[in-house]
């Protein structure tokens, strides 16, 4: 049996991923569930002792100065989850679902939330027993946390709400009926460990910097493939301008590159296209992709590193310390850090789709592309007749456009809510679904690239591509043809961004290229 371990420190992005895709058991180890108790008789003892706190026998936000009587705190817990219980919109999907699940349940087995351990188990059973809390997508500020996506989770903890079961949306208590799980009724500051924190948002942000990482690779690839297609000047990938340059990113790029189009026939030196092309260079959407792509991937470094932290973090509010006794209110729960990378990722993001447009373009236009015909009309075909590629950087025209307006950040923005008492919030949430509809649109811009680059591979015969980009070309091939005349693409490109998502041809480079940087 595949598992993964929560412990409140050590859940990767990898872990995540195989939760949320692949459907991995989540076990919750010993040593994780003393801390959970021992967190939970601290707090229960402060109750106990009449002491005020926020959450627990108190009103929330603006009204945190009420205080409210031990009898009505249980009360309070539960209410709190229905009048958050705010979210519209379309239901986030399965896989955010679980991840946000996991991340849930990986904050409280840290140890500092103050909940009960059989709670903490019930929403692990929920995870592996697959019963999924249909969350609408949108009505999180990132502040406090994911409080309206949180509380739709949440509510089927408590036997409320709707889920997902076994293919079908039922009721929450039907679906934990059928999966075999008693509710949960929550008590002191249960509600607010559950829906107090920035799972929501660092859930979206750990799987689409999974699929950033795997997209700049293979954006990598698309140039490497365009490059030699276009007859292009290997020079600007010599290392030697790189180390002049210390940027990391960039000269893994240059590297990646100089290794897909190792042994090609195609690409020349600038000596040599002098003589040839008469130019000693290539325009920047060639020559500047190390310095593009490379700022893209320390970008991605850079955010990885943000969620990494965050995943192992105690978000809610507030805080228990065991050893020291004591219960603190603070602001764990905002979501600026998460906000700001994934504003930065969706501009890198961004960047990656708006270069690889400016190539797409390139190849299709006989006055660029250094010999091609126009728009990659086979020969075969009538001119005129037959429109050949064109239309299809119409569509990667389209997806840049929109990514551009995407790409506009959220975290500079904040509407205060809670009458003027919580003034400054992250929309990092809405950051973080920007992010992932940018990476999306980007995929099928780097699709459309590589179909673009080996159809105008075909007219580069009997010349030889690299070691790399071979093995590029043959996979695109496997799973989409030459065209040979007009017909509709939407289908190839469907089918060329599939294998982008899953990582076919990386795993095919993988496979067969040791020289590749796949970090």
């Amino acid at each position: 049996m595949h598992e993964v371990h929560i412990d409140g420190e050590t859940l990767t992005i990898e872990d995540i991923v195989k939760v949320a895709r692949e459907n991995w058991t989540v076990t919750i180890p010993e040593k994780a569930k003393n801390r959970v108790k021992k967190s939970r008789k601290v707090l229960e003892r402060l109750v106990e002792e009449n002491n005020v706190i926020y959450g627990v026998n108190t009103g929330f936000g603006a009204l945190s100065n009420v205080v409210i009587p031990p009898e009505e705190i249980n009360q309070l817990q539960s209410n709190l989850i229905r009048s958050h219980s705010t979210g519209v919109g379309k239901p986030l999907n399965t896989e955010i679902v679980r991840a946000s699940m996991l991340l849930r349940a990986n904050t409280l087995a840290k140890g500092y939330s103050g909940i009960r351990l059989e709670t903490l188990e019930t929403l692990v059973e929920m995870l592996n027993k697959k019963v999924h809390p249909i969350i609408p997508a949108k009505g999180s500020v990132g502040a406090s946390g994911d409080l309206a996506p949180l509380s739709h989770m949440i509510l089927v903890l408590i036997g409320e709400g709707k889920a997902e079961y076994q293919g079908r949306i039922m009721s929450g208590k039907e679906a934990m009926e059928k999966a075999g799980i008693k509710p949960v009724k929550l008590k002191s500051k249960e509600g607010v460990a559950l829906n107090n924190g920035t799972q929501v948002m660092t859930a979206i942000a750990a799987l689409t910097i999974h699929d950033a990482e795997n997209l700049i690779k293979t954006a990598e690839v698309a140039t490497a493939l365009t490059l030699e297609t276009l007859l292009g000047v290997t020079d600007a990938f010599d290392e030697r301008i790189h180390k002049v340059r210390a940027h990391g990113g960039q000269a893994i790029t240059a590297k990646n590159i100089k290794e897909m189009i190792a042994g090609s026939t195609l690409v020349q030196t600038g000596k040599k296209a002098m003589k040839t092309t008469r130019r000693p260079h290539d325009p920047y959407s060639l020559r500047c992709a190390p310095q593009v792509l490379g700022a893209a991937r320390d970008a991605i470094a850079y955010c990885r590193r943000v969620v990494e932290v965050e995943i192992n973090s105690a978000t809610d509010n507030p805080l228990v310390f065991p050893d020291e006794e004591i219960c603190l209110s603070g602001g764990n729960f905002h979501g600026q850090p998460i906000s700001i990378a994934m504003d930065m990722l969706g501009i890198a993001l961004t960047m990656i789709g708006n270069i690889s447009e400016r190539r797409t373009a390139r190849l299709l236009d006989e006055k660029l592309n250094n010999g091609l015909p126009a728009f990659l009309i086979p020969p075969q075909a009538k001119t005129g007749l037959n429109s050949g590629l064109m239309t299809i950087q119409y569509t990667a025209v389209a997806l840049t456009s929109e990514n551009k307006i995407l790409a506009h950040p959220a975290c500079v923005d904040s509407i205060p809510t809670s009458a003027n008492f919580e003034d400054f919030v992250s929309m990092g949430t809405t950051a973080a679904q920007k992010a992932l509809q940018i990476l999306e649109n980007t995929e099928y811009i780097i699709a459309i690239e590589l179909l673009c680059a080996a159809q105008a591979a075909e007219f580069r015969r009997p010349g030889k591509l690299g070691k790399g980009t071979e093995i590029a070309y043959s996979t695109i091939r496997k799973f989409a043809q030459p065209a040979k005349e007009d017909k509709a693409l939407s289908e190839n490109i469907e089918k060329v961004r599939q294998t982008i998502r899953n990582h076919v041809i990386l795993n095919e480079i993988k496979n067969k290229m040791k020289s590749f940087l796949f970090r």
